[in-house]
């Protein structure tokens, strides 16, 4: 057992409520809550500026920071310059609206159509998300604050990328078990741009695998490579789960390896 060196944090989506009640329900367990902005379309299902008021408010009495998972309605990598432009608005707007809360980062899909296309096809995306990426980052002050998640092709296709805007990565070492790649050789590619981890089970017995799921259902093995990383890691680790059951056994899961992990978050709040 060892102390845990990194920021824990979870998912705005463990109740099934918006996210402010989730917040409110669990934030004070936490030292960051990852907030769900999957959907774009219609307008009204991103937060507004009200909410992101009661967000920031909220942050300051629980004492936490928050992570934006950007929308996945939209793809910045689009062959079509017109979707392309459409993703870079739409992205700037989310990043915007979340401007007076304490946001950490904000987490990014570069989409790629399956299957894994040829060679002419990647470096086509990688043009393709170039351009997207020179339509959004302008705005941003800092483009660290974009992380890149890692999803189910080969990190190393956005490397170059990610050097030549100065981005970060978000690395989900459950999309790592789930598709087969070395968490190791991500940390090598990326070092410290990694300052976000999703972190969740995958159950590989399963065809396909499951992911999403409580760390209790990844196979020892697997588990083992999840874990050990984050021994030394001291960014922050979002359980990326969507129910209390997940997120309940995936934290006596962590606490196996790490000490001052809450594991009760249904009991009266109380920091760790």
């Amino acid at each position: 057992m060892m102390q845990r060196p990194f920021r824990l944090g979870t998912t705005s989506f463990i109740y099934p409520d918006h996210i402010i009640p989730n917040v409110q329900k669990i934030g004070a367990f936490f030292d960051e809550i990852e907030l769900l902005v999957f959907e774009s379309k219609p307008e009204a299902v991103i937060p507004s500026r009200n909410n992101v008021k009661e967000l920031a408010e909220l942050s300051r009495d629980l004492d936490l920071t928050y992570n934006v998972h950007l929308p996945t309605d939209i793809n910045l990598s689009a062959p079509e310059l017109r979707l392309r432009r459409d993703a870079a608005d739409t992205l700037k707007r989310v990043i915007e609206r979340f401007s007076i809360a304490p946001v950490t980062r904000f987490t990014l899909h570069l989409e790629m159509d399956k299957p894994m296309p040829s060679q002419a096809g990647i470096e086509a995306w990688q043009n393709n998300t170039r351009q997207g990426l020179e339509l959004l980052l302008p705005a941003l002050e800092d483009p660290a604050m974009v992380g890149v998640e890692t999803l189910w092709y080969p990190p190393y296709l956005f490397k170059d990328l990610v050097n030549e805007f100065g981005l970060s990565v978000c690395a989900d070492l459950g999309h790592h078990i789930k598709y087969g790649y070395d968490i190791h050789r991500t940390f090598e590619l990326f070092g410290p741009k990694i300052n976000l981890i999703h972190l969740h089970g995958v159950d590989t017995r399963l065809k396909p695998p499951k992911d999403h799921i409580g760390l209790d259902k990844t196979a020892p093995g697997e588990f083992r490579k999840i874990m050990d990383p984050l021994k030394h890691y001291t960014g922050t680790v979002c359980l990326e789960v969507f129910n209390l059951a997940d997120l309940q056994a995936s934290l006596a899961a962590l606490a196996q390896t790490f000490k001052n992990i809450v594991i009760g978050v249904e009991k009266p709040a109380q920091r760790h």
